[in-house]
């Protein structure tokens, strides 16, 4: 992580803040429209004749030592549509003080005099789709501000979650994701494929939870503005990496055994984000809505 003490008057700095949380928002209304038409489209196969599926909306709280107000967001959460069975779409804008678990680990990431002053402010949008058809790919996708009073940094990434791999769809996926990065930087690509084929790795299972795509955390270049608009082109990148994916494998033909298949790669899924996701861990310990932070857990899962 590139350390820097915070120069910057604390207007610009709130104004960046502000900029950082709208673009977060406005990225999730995006994404749930797409996701809705994907719904309207589907008119074909077993589940065309769910009802369409909509994304119900609850606004969510962080849980404060004090009560005082510590921040929020919302959790939009669509299940058993046409062709997403379950997704998440969840924003959030917090503040507070860190627990003496997360002073440690921010330490340990290099986080500069996070224990002489523990406060904090994170803005982010957190994606995760369980879809209905087995040869249709899951897919995590999340992007995120994060500032202490002395420093700040971006983070996220997204990666495919298939349980029946396609390579021209990992190809297209990562392509998409490298796009992202070129625009900004030649080594960015190589260099988060690298670290999400690390982060997204199952050590207790010795293999990935899917075929990977982009992770970075703890960016800072000493650039705000272009550090920012590296991370709306992440988010950006999504939905053409994604939503061509759904479109081609949606009407595949799927029988139980490609049923079961997905079922147990949901287990997967789930052990990795209960045992090794730092923003599971973040999330839980920090004092937000549980049932936001664990929203990405599949609806069904099964272990053999």
């Amino acid at each position: 992580m590139t350390e820097q003490m915070s120069s910057q008057m604390p207007t610009q700095m709130d104004d960046q803040k502000s900029r950082a949380s709208a673009w977060f928002r406005e990225l999730r209304d995006q994404i749930v429209a797409s996701f809705e038409a994907l719904e309207d489209s589907q008119t074909t196969g077993p589940t065309a004749t769910f009802p369409a599926g909509r994304f119900e909306v609850t606004e969510t709280k962080r849980a404060s030592d004090d009560g005082s107000d510590a921040g929020g967001g919302l959790m939009s959460v669509m299940r058993g549509g046409r062709v997403f069975e379950k997704v998440g779409v969840n924003i959030s804008t917090v503040h507070g003080s860190l627990g003496e678990a997360a002073q440690g680990a921010m330490a340990a990431r290099g986080v500069p005099g996070i224990k002489e002053n523990p406060k904090f402010w994170a803005a982010g949008i957190s994606l995760v789709a369980h879809m209905q058809n087995p040869h249709a790919p899951a897919v995590h996708m999340n992007t995120r501000m994060f500032w202490t009073p002395q420093a700040w940094w971006f983070g996220g990434g997204a990666d495919l979650n298939p349980c029946i791999e396609y390579g021209e769809d990992t190809t297209h996926f990562h392509a998409e994701m490298q796009r992202a990065c070129d625009a900004h930087d030649a080594g960015y690509y190589d260099r988060f494929k690298a670290w999400a084929d690390e982060y997204f790795f199952v050590p207790h299972r010795g293999r990935a939870r899917g075929v990977g795509g982009i992770f970075y955390d703890d960016h800072n270049t000493g650039d705000w503005e272009a550090d920012f608009a590296f991370t709306q082109d992440v988010g950006r990148a999504f939905l053409p990496a994604f939503v061509p994916l759904t479109e081609k494998r949606r009407d595949t033909v799927w029988d139980e055994g490609d049923k079961d298949k997905q079922l147990v790669h949901r287990g997967l899924y789930a052990e990795y984000n209960l045992v090794y996701d730092r923003g599971t861990k973040f999330g839980l310990t920090t004092g937000h809505d549980a049932n936001a932070v664990l929203m990405s857990l599949p609806p069904m899962a099964k272990w053999v």
